[in-house]
């Protein structure tokens, strides 16, 4: 997917194309997770679809459920959703980030120095 540090930087429209597909692989995940939400306060709450994208939306931008969930069931799902809403952020934030540090990475060679795992700037072999 990526070019290897001994070829050439991609050009910039390569780049773009890259980080276009990056967008939309993070935007499918957010997506899905957001469905995931509202099935979940739908079947757990028996919230209104309305409300359950808002408490859905609401805890997958990090800002809390608006309403607090009423039944025992509901809170344990409200609670697993919080806490899997805050790695769908970091991994999508890792997934837009990604084509963006492989950009600079490759355009400074940093590689390994003498297979210590330690990364470095010398020029590539």
């Amino acid at each position: 997917m990526y070019e290897h540090h001994h070829s050439p930087l991609a050009p910039r429209a390569v780049f773009l194309r890259r980080l276009a597909g990056h967008f939309g692989v993070a935007a499918a995940l957010m997506l899905v997770s957001l469905g995931a939400g509202i099935l979940g306060y739908r079947w757990f709450e028996h919230l209104r679809w309305a409300d359950a994208f808002l408490n859905a939306a609401m805890l997958l931008g990090g800002e809390g459920p608006v309403e607090a969930p009423a039944t025992r069931a509901g809170k344990l799902f409200a609670g697993l959703y919080a806490l899997y809403s805050g790695m769908v952020f970091v991994v999508a934030a890792g997934i837009l980030m990604a084509p963006v540090i492989h950009r600079i990475m490759h355009r400074f060679h940093w590689t390994p120095k003498d297979g210590d795992g330690a990364g470095g700037t010398g020029a590539p072999a």
